[in-house]
């Protein structure tokens, strides 16, 4: 089970629906899908390793330039789970962090989706479901 990601949101709640559309994954995304789940985040606020980790790089989240603002991430592994965390400007993007230690910080994602329910993503390598890792 992941911990708490965000500081703020202690229960992990998830983002829901809004003007931008919905966080469970699956959800419609034009002619795609939602490869994720959506953990609500206030833009600015600490994240936090859900349990322990080992950092394993930096991620680019999107190739167009008008989303730089929000465009970092960084892959974890622990235990038998391999995730990413979209939205995050990690502090590090090696070693290893404990459960609840400061990984990074929520990017500024206001500024690029005016309204959105602001939110980390988290999507397992593999793509499956990540919905049944947390309470």
């Amino acid at each position: 089970m992941f911990g708490q990601l965000c500081s703020g949101n202690p229960t992990n709640r998830r983002r829901i629906s809004d003007s931008w559309g919905q966080g469970h994954y699956g959800a419609g995304r034009g002619s795609r899908t939602h490869k994720g789940l959506d953990i609500v985040c206030e833009d600015g606020s600490v994240v936090y390793a859900p349990f322990d980790v080992t950092l394993e790089g930096k991620l680019t989240v999107y190739n167009d330039p008008n989303k730089a603002a929000i465009n970092s991430g960084i892959n974890l592994s622990g235990g038998d789970l391999t995730f990413k965390l979209f939205y995050v400007r990690p502090d590090r993007v090696s070693g290893t962090v404990r459960k609840g230690e400061r990984i990074g910080v929520m990017l500024p994602m206001q500024q690029v989706y005016p309204g959105i329910t602001s939110h980390v993503h988290v999507q397992m390598k593999d793509k499956s479901d990540p919905t049944p890792y947390f309470n």
